[in-house]
């Protein structure tokens, strides 16, 4: 990219002039930022796809528990292992569809001024927001929570219950992999500020 825009001074047979210049930097920019509002649409369409994915889950969810209640009052039966397998239906579908819900803007927002600002200001705020709260607290999940799922997989972790499912470590795994999957939606959400903020000036 800047090879191209040296080529064009180089034909042009000058130096550039201060215009030139910030015209120059500009178009730079412009590119850099399509650029990169191209690899935020593919973190957006990753987003989306598990997101869909995993709101199945939800369907799965009700009717097993339907099926648990309906065991359990009408019968006198009980199951460890579909318990269990709706408490992981369920964390599976609030880990994996977190950053989903974040691309929604689904996500409870504590400010009051955010719905009346302008696109500007929300930007601004978007921009912050990822680069000062979301993302070094994903880094730092990611940091603690790694080495918590590892030792798991180690010993391919069971259930406490005798009848319970054999897959802790999947369970435990949702972590790390809710917290990659919201820092790439932040650092989509970032992109997008920033290009809006460019696009403002």
């Amino acid at each position: 990219m800047i090879v191209v825009v040296v080529m064009i001074v180089v034909i042009a047979g000058h130096a550039p002039t201060i215009k030139q210049k910030v015209r120059l930097c500009a178009i730079i920019a412009v590119m850099s930022f399509a650029h990169m509002t191209g690899f935020a649409d593919r973190i957006d369409r990753l987003t989306s796809g598990i997101g869909r994915a995993v709101a199945w889950l939800v369907l799965v969810v009700v009717l097993l528990q339907f099926a648990l209640v309906v065991a359990r009052y009408l019968f006198g039966l009980g199951s460890a292992w579909l318990t269990e397998t709706v408490i992981y239906g369920h964390a599976a579908l609030f880990m994996l569809a977190a950053a989903w819900t974040l691309l929604a803007g689904g996500h409870v927002r504590v400010d009051f001024f955010y719905a009346e600002a302008s696109a500007r200001t929300k930007a601004r705020v978007d921009l912050i927001g990822a680069l000062l709260l979301l993302l070094p607290f994903m880094a730092v999940l990611i940091w603690l929570s790694v080495p918590y799922a590892a030792r798991s997989w180690a010993i391919f972790e069971h259930s406490q219950e005798a009848s319970g499912l054999p897959i802790v470590f999947i369970l435990k795994s949702f972590i790390p992999l809710f917290a990659l999957l919201m820092a790439l939606q932040g650092i989509s959400q970032a992109i997008r500020a920033a290009a809006a903020l460019a696009r403002a000036r």
